[in-house]
């Protein structure tokens, strides 16, 4: 039976310039500099917004003093907009590896944790199967990556859903799998190396490399002071470039903090030692997030299948076999 194509952007002969044109406008602000920006005249620029917005029966921008912004429906269909624009960018990128012979490409994110553990395990052993297969590695907070995979920009991330971006739970997947302790590091000769009996109150003096505030690591390491009435620490370099902070270790007695798995590869590579002091702060658990909707390409189901046999090696996960 012939499937009957009933689908109000089907009907209303929906134009991929109208998707075009609503990202234009988000990061433009005004009709004439997207129309610029698309080759197109600020006349069919108009009408192209204006025959969508009557199709919708709803403004899409309000014109503010300011330039124009969107409305809540101009919100809703932008973000759609942005996610159906990268779906046809990634199946041309797709097509386009194909038939120059390579398997595919995946788009993966990861926090530093992931990234210095199950990761390289995972992508060492789908290149050896596959080395066709074209594989990009972000390394970024999850609040950075989390919008990216709602959005498709990102096919697999693996990090958390943090609590002030519940706007995106509904559209991601979620498979748990370990909670991330943290540790206080040093270089290798710092006066404390072999410190013991270390207390919070006894380093929180010292001279620190850590992340900015307003990010989940720094709230949850000052708060450990806070609770035992210290004030956190004042003598800080602000950065979550894990490159800087070890450069910055290595070059001074600073101390920073960082998740656990992350400092057990710079100790096994002798850059930098984790001091013997237990920290009570860790971060929430994170996991390998999927957008809800997406259909993953054959390349990037095989990456999710090779994640999860490397979290199994690394923390033990196991996994419900019926997810897809």
């Amino acid at each position: 039976m012939a499937q009957s194509y009933s689908n109000w952007f089907v009907r209303a002969r929906l134009k991929t310039r109208q998707l075009l044109l609503l990202a234009a406008m988000e990061e433009e602000g005004n009709v004439r500099r997207a129309a610029d920006v698309l080759g197109m005249t600020q006349p069919a620029a108009s009408r192209l917004l204006k025959e969508l917005e009557d199709v919708l029966d709803v403004r899409l921008f309000d014109r503010t003093p300011h330039g124009m912004h969107a409305t809540l429906y101009g919100e809703v269909m932008i973000r759609h907009a942005r996610m159906v624009l990268s779906n046809l960018s990634q199946a041309h990128d797709e097509i386009s590896a194909l038939r120059s012979g390579l398997v595919g490409q995946v788009q993966i994110g990861a926090i530093a944790a992931a990234a210095a553990t199950m990761v390289p395990v995972a992508i060492a052993r789908v290149k050896a199967r596959y080395p066709q297969l074209q594989i990009w590695l972000q390394v970024e907070t999850s609040d950075v990556m989390l919008p990216r995979v709602a959005q498709g920009e990102l096919d697999i991330m693996i990090g958390r859903v943090l609590e002030r971006q519940g706007q995106f739970k509904d559209a991601v997947r979620y498979e748990p799998l370990a909670d991330e302790p943290l540790c206080v590091v040093a270089r290798f000769g710092h006066p404390l190396e072999n410190a013991t009996g270390l207390t919070l109150r006894g380093i929180v003096n010292s001279s620190w490399v850590l992340h900015p505030p307003g990010s989940v690591l720094r709230h949850r390491f000052d708060m450990t002071f806070s609770q035992i009435g210290l004030n956190p620490p004042q003598n800080v370099v602000n950065t979550n470039n894990f490159l800087a902070i070890s450069s910055l270790l290595l070059q001074s007695d600073m101390l920073a903090v960082m998740p656990d798995e992350v400092a057990r590869q710079y100790e096994e590579f002798g850059v930098l030692k984790r001091l013997a002091i237990e920290l009570p702060c860790r971060m929430d658990a994170f996991g390998i997030i999927t957008r809800q909707t997406q259909l993953l390409s054959p390349a990037a189901t095989v990456v999710l299948g090779a994640l999860r046999d490397a979290a199994v090696e690394v923390y033990g996960t196991s996994f419900d076999t019926s997810i897809t």
